[in-house]
């Protein structure tokens, strides 16, 4: 099934039979049944893992709509560099209540949500109240550049396009935040008073997008982590698989091939490459962020 034989046309893909020998399930309702308990399975040990032992130093979530359901799946990134997929949760909207089910879920399965976490999202303000409320002021919150940059480029006429492209293109890869911050001003500036759309789109969540630049990692690591592309890259199988159905009977099986398509993404992850020191000036940055917030709170509660 995950490499493109449907129940219909499953017998064909086999090896012939020896003449005397019976054939039994190979029909399309067997198959289908031996796909649905499989998948079944899967979902459940899946959806159950337990998360006590994972080194989390960065999370992605990103979400897919298929019919009225989205779907929204968390990916995880250990100190190592070693990616795994942690949960997927089905919903109606992507608002906060569902993303602050799914984070609550890998909670209760043993996600450290008591220490500093990267938390690389697209432009949804749900995600980010939803991973404010569960981690608190530990995350640090990087919203996708190339989401932003989309955002901005779809409320612009074409002929713009261009050049505002190649402005975002040199302010997201200037070789320090404050450069980065002061190219995105202008542009904001620019763009007011003829396209006013598209320069709220890019002020809004603005200094997030740069979150990542302003941690000083190896250049290689910050284009990595300024994008949601390593989740995103997940939410194309899931796409390329569920395009296969052509009638979906309820949220359960969307979810189960949701979760069926992840699995087999997962199996050909790769860690993130030529990162080791780059991932140790991740973690030791997310300490010190800790450390920081850990004298501030004292505080504010003496004053």
């Amino acid at each position: 099934m995950l490499v493109g034989v449907s129940t219909r046309n499953y017998a064909r893909s086999l090896e012939p039979a020896p003449e005397d020998l019976a054939v039994r399930g190979t029909s399309r309702s067997a198959v289908s049944r031996r796909f649905v308990a499989a998948t079944d399975k899967q979902m459940a040990e899946w959806l159950g893992r337990d998360l006590s032992e994972l080194d989390l130093v960065v999370l992605m979530i990103d979400g897919v709509f298929i019919e009225e359901h989205v779907l929204l799946v968390a990916l995880g990134i250990a100190s190592d560099g070693e990616k795994q997929v942690l949960g997927v949760r089905e919903g109606a909207t992507e608002n906060a209540a569902s993303c602050t089910a799914l984070l609550a879920d890998l909670r209760d399965r043993g996600m450290p949500t008591d220490r500093g976490v990267l938390a690389v999202i697209d432009g949804s303000k749900a995600l980010a109240k939803a991973i404010r409320e569960v981690f608190g002021g530990r995350a640090l919150i990087q919203r996708c550049q190339a989401h932003k940059a989309r955002n901005v480029l779809d409320q612009l006429p074409e002929d713009m396009r261009p050049s505002v492209r190649q402005a975002l293109r040199d302010a997201y890869g200037a070789g320090d935040a404050g450069r980065a911050r002061r190219l995105l001003a202008n542009l904001v500036r620019r763009l007011r008073d003829a396209h006013p759309g598209a320069a709220a789109s890019l002020e809004e969540g603005l200094d997030e997008t740069l979150t990542v630049k302003r941690l000083s990692l190896p250049s290689k690591l910050e284009r990595q982590l300024s994008t949601t592309n390593a989740i995103e890259n997940v939410m194309g199988a899931v796409r390329r698989l569920t395009r296969r159905v052509k009638r979906w009977r309820g949220g359960r099986m969307i979810l189960r091939w949701t979760v069926t398509a992840v699995a087999d993404a997962a199996s050909r992850f790769r860690r993130i490459t030529g990162t080791r020191e780059g991932m140790t000036q991740l973690v030791r940055a997310l300490m010190d962020h800790e450390n920081a917030l850990a004298t501030v709170v004292p505080r504010k509660q003496a004053g």
